[in-house]
């Protein structure tokens, strides 16, 4: 029997094996996405042939329909991979109007098939809790569930409390993890108590960032192409928020798939039910043997939790009634189950029944109007409580302050008191542990615990002393404090939903703690020091919006004498940022930074006052308030003389040399911008983070522009590059969008196109992932000026006018001279010479005012080009401007805006017939460029040059 064999496709150092859809370089194996591979696959399959743009999307998305801009963006993903384009090599060639060819060397091979053993690290990993050794009686409804999912993709698994929803639908996640690949989230929903909380609990799983109050757009694009399976459990008591949440992924996102558990039915379109019933249990038959009540799942499930409880139990003829008895006492509710079957070992299988029976006789007949389920877990509960002993008792009431899991620091520091000392609190969680009254897992290399909800609220409603229920909640949220506190350095670098799902977990009891703190009964002393510690985590985590509302929460409630500290100005500050993003550059905004910083100098901590100018200067920057921003930026770099921290001295030079070059100082921007860089790799790579924005990219990107402005465009496109890879190795989403933005306008000032086109995609795809508001404005206005380059002038005249307007209301002016400048000239191009002129002099006069001098020169040569094309040009006064120009390029070392004046001047005299003034005057700029013979400025100038001889 021959082995089977594999085609394998060579170009340059790669292999790609389509039928294994394996991609391969000099041996190692390279992981694109799904939609990516696809594409190379149809390319490669047509080698030197055009395949056209329409082709490949019906091929990529056969039952989906997409725009182009998502073919651009997986095109630019799958170039990046291959380094097309890098050292020479070529492999994809884009046809303009006709589509996409491959253009590599390529070469067919035949080897013989095989099988690769799992690499451990490619084993896909998932936060699924972990599933039952053995099921018992589920295994008809895993494989149901399994099915009805593929099917329709998004079911709903809806029982009682305590029947075995969760554990099914952990099962069932496992059995599908291979289908996904790995992509299986559980996201546990029982730990909120804000259905607000829903969608950004889920985009901080994704490890998604967004800057508006509503996360869910962000989720709809992250999840929009990709096919994963979500599991959501407890719905219930968020209800109206998992059903909305859940219908908007399920409408908007065709390969995602959503496994619900409730209690009741989400109610929403596409949703399908799958009702989960109680365990079957053994008929009240009087002549029922063992080896018939085995054959029920209630009583397996009976007897293998009282045999591993440690009971020694075996189910015979004579005993079988008895354990029946119990299990329809129970109405086969797998919890009420367990909770009976772990009690066997302590007081032997009849006295449990008898105990069991006393306690639901009473509670069954005083409850008949409650749904019979509840009755049976309530009175469940009941018994069981009645069984731990007195320590016991009050160390669960004590558990019930935690929602979610919790550790055993958590428990020792929150349980112990003057009457309950660690031993006993130890000793007590394992008898609890073992009496099924508190779940534990392992969570990496520690374990976690937590109560079920329905135990939970169940000790939460037994009667304690208020006094004591006070302090417990006290030691909780003070416990909570110190945790964010020694942990919140470690929450920038977390991405993945594995290495965020501990914190995740976590965060729902520092809710649950700001929450008492707060409340009427709470202290809101001890909820200032938690808030003052929770919300730099929460603006790490890009849960903005929870920032702004605990900061709030607690500056109101500050007292005196808390007014002017250490607290209050990390809480101006989170404040301040939070609702910069969310609520726009507003003077509430403003008002909390400045107040955060008269703090930090009152208090005179220089680290503190260099990251508040720092957030001042951002503040500003974003206003289009330039001249300010300067200021923070010179009051910055002084402090910076005084410390010693490598991060905090490369954040100065970062600052002061992104506001010289608004300023005009070419020279002085680039000196401070590559001490920036220098200094910066001087220090680690979190220390430079401040609040999930990196100034060192922020340098990298400013200088790039700096450096094309000084005539310098290789070095500047090469800086971009470097960048922008850098920024997307973070996973900090401004720090991204930042890069790409200013790579697309390098692109466009260049005259290179397409690449704007490519960048401006990853951008627009980033931003709306993210939700990131004004950037998504500015994804329009790039889209408005292509428009205007590509001919379609009122188009992109109009798209730039209603991005500006977006823009203007956030109150987001960085970008405002760069579109002005392009609405001037296109409506100059539609004949509207009068209105483009008017926007220039008014621009003129608001870069005079706000600082924004470095477009100066080309302002003045766009205004003397508006006076050449009216009806009656207006030649000298043009002459006059483009001199001005030349003069304001000099004085800022910007070559790059010199080439552009000395170009439309020497055309001017070349229309006077005065060429060989024009000569003289263009010939020298040009030949002081040495590197850029590609730009669009430098071809014209060359055929300008060219017609003078």
């Amino acid at each position: 029997m021959t082995a089977p064999t594999r085609e394998v496709l060579s170009f340059g150092s790669f292999s790609l094996v389509p039928s294994e859809r394996l991609l391969t370089r000099e041996g190692v194996t390279l992981q694109l996405g799904a939609r990516t591979l696809d594409i190379l696959i149809a390319l490669v399959s047509r080698p030197n042939e055009a395949v056209s743009k329409r082709d490949l999307m019906a091929r990529v998305w056969p039952d989906v329909t997409v725009g182009e801009g998502s073919l651009r963006f997986h095109m630019a993903s799958l170039r990046k991979a291959l380094g097309d384009g890098q050292e020479g090599a070529r492999y994809i060639a884009t046809l303009a109007g006709r589509g996409y060819c491959f253009v590599a060397p390529l070469s067919r091979s035949s080897e013989p098939g095989r099988q690769v053993a799992p690499d451990a690290a490619d084993i896909p990993r998932t936060n699924l809790p972990s599933r039952l050794v053995r099921m018992v009686g589920r295994a008809d409804s895993v494989l149901m569930l399994s099915t009805q999912l593929a099917a329709s993709r998004f079911v709903t698994v809806v029982g009682a409390g305590g029947v075995g929803k969760t554990t099914v639908a952990v099962a069932v996640g496992h059995d599908l993890v291979q289908s996904f690949a790995g992509a299986v989230l559980f996201v546990d929903l029982g730990t909120l108590s804000d259905p607000n909380l829903v969608a950004a609990s889920l985009a901080s799983m994704l490890g998604l960032s967004f800057q508006s109050q509503d996360p869910t757009p962000s989720l709809i694009a992250n999840l929009r192409d990709k096919r994963i399976l979500l599991i959501f459990d407890n719905c219930e008591h968020v209800i109206e928020a998992a059903a909305a949440l859940t219908a908007r992924i399920f409408a908007s996102a065709p390969q995602v798939h959503i496994l619900a558990t409730s209690r009741e039915v989400l109610r929403v379109e596409g949703e399908q039910v799958y009702r989960l019933a109680p365990l079957t249990v053994p008929p009240d038959d009087p002549g029922l043997t063992a080896a018939m009540a085995l054959t029920f799942p209630a009583t397996q499930l009976f007897m293998e939790r009282a045999t591993a409880s440690g009971a020694r139990l075996h189910l015979n003829d004579a005993n079988a009634a008895t354990v029946a008895n119990i299990c329809r006492k129970l109405d086969g509710v797998a919890l009420a189950i367990e909770l009976a079957a772990g009690r066997v070992a302590a007081y032997g299988l009849q006295q449990t029944a008898a105990l069991l029976e006393e306690r639901l006789s009473l509670l069954w007949v005083g409850q008949r109007t409650a749904p019979p389920r509840q009755q049976t877990l309530k009175a469940t509960l009941d018994w069981s409580y009645g069984l731990l002993s007195d320590l016991e008792r009050v160390v669960l009431r004590r558990l019930a302050v935690f929602v979610g899991q919790f550790t055993i620091e958590a428990a020792l520091a929150v349980v112990t008191s003057a009457t309950v000392d660690e031993a006993l609190v130890f000793g007590a969680i394992d008898s609890l542990v073992a009496k099924s009254m508190v779940a534990s897992r392992p969570v990496g290399a520690m374990m976690r615990y937590r109560l079920l909800e329905t135990t939970r609220a169940y000790a939460l409603e037994l009667e304690a002393d208020a006094a004591e229920l006070a302090e417990l909640a006290a030691r909780h949220a003070s416990y909570y404090r110190r945790w964010l506190e020694q942990s919140g350095a470690e929450w920038p670098a977390l991405s993945s939903a594995a290495e965020r799902a501990p914190y995740l977990a976590a965060l729902g009891n520092v809710r649950a703690a700001l929450d008492w703190c707060f409340g009427p009964h709470g202290k809101a002393d001890v909820g200032v020091g938690l808030a003052a510690a929770a919300v730099p985590v929460f603006l790490s985590m890009s849960l903005l919006m929870e920032s702004a509302r605990w900061s709030e929460r607690a500056i109101l409630a500050l007292d005196p004498g808390m007014r002017g500290g250490p607290q209050e100005m990390q809480l101006q500050a989170a404040l301040g940022l939070s609702s910069m993003f969310t609520r726009g550059s507003s003077d509430a905004a403003r008002g909390a930074l400045t107040r955060s910083l008269a703090i930090a100098e009152e208090r005179g901590e220089a680290l503190d006052q260099l990251q508040l100018l720092g957030l001042m200067h951002m503040f500003h920057h974003r206003a289009g308030d330039f001249k300010t921003a300067l200021h923070y930026a010179k009051r910055c770099s002084a402090i910076s003389g005084t410390v010693a921290d490598p991060a905090a001295v490369a954040l100065a030079h970062s600052l002061l040399g992104r506001s010289l070059r608004h300023s005009g100082d070419l020279n002085g921007a680039r000196r401070e911008l590559e001490a920036a860089l220098q200094q910066g790799r001087g220090a680690s790579r979190a220390s430079g983070l401040y609040l999930g924005f990196d100034h060192h990219n922020y340098a990298g990107v400013a200088l790039a522009r700096t450096l094309w402005l000084q005539g310098r465009a290789a070095q500047a496109m090469e800086r971009i590059r470097q960048t922008v890879e850098d920024a997307a190795s973070l996973d900090h989403p401004g720090t991204l969008s930042i890069a790409l933005a200013w790579a697309v306008f390098l692109s466009l000032w260049s005259g290179h196109i397409e690449s704007a086109e490519e960048h401006m995609d990853w951008f627009i795809a980033h931003a709306d992932a993210h939700s990131l508001k004004p950037y998504l404005a500015v994804g329009r206005g790039f889209k408005g000026e292509l428009a205007i380059r590509r001919g379609d002038v009122k188009g992109g005249v109009e798209t730039l006018q209603r991005c500006l307007a977006e823009l203007h209301a956030a109150r987001y002016e960085l970008l405002t001279t760069e579109f002005n400048l392009s609405i001037a000239q296109g409506l100059a191009a539609l004949g509207r010479q009068a209105e483009g002129f008017d926007l220039i002099e008014e621009t003129i006069r608001l870069v005079e005012g706000n600082g924004d001098l470095a477009h100066m020169p080309e302002l003045l040569r766009v205004k003397g080009n508006m006076l050449l094309s009216m009806s009656r040009p207006r030649s000298e006064e043009a002459e006059a401007l483009f001199t001005q120009s030349l003069e304001w390029s000099r004085r800022q070392a910007a070559l790059a805006w010199e080439l552009r004046a000395a170009t439309d001047l020497a055309a001017l005299w070349a229309r006077w017939n005065r060429r060989d003034e024009a000569r003289e005057l263009l010939q020298p700029v040009y030949e002081r460029f040495q590197e850029g013979s590609d730009m669009a400025d430098m071809k014209a100038a060359e055929r300008l040059l060219a017609s003078l001889d």
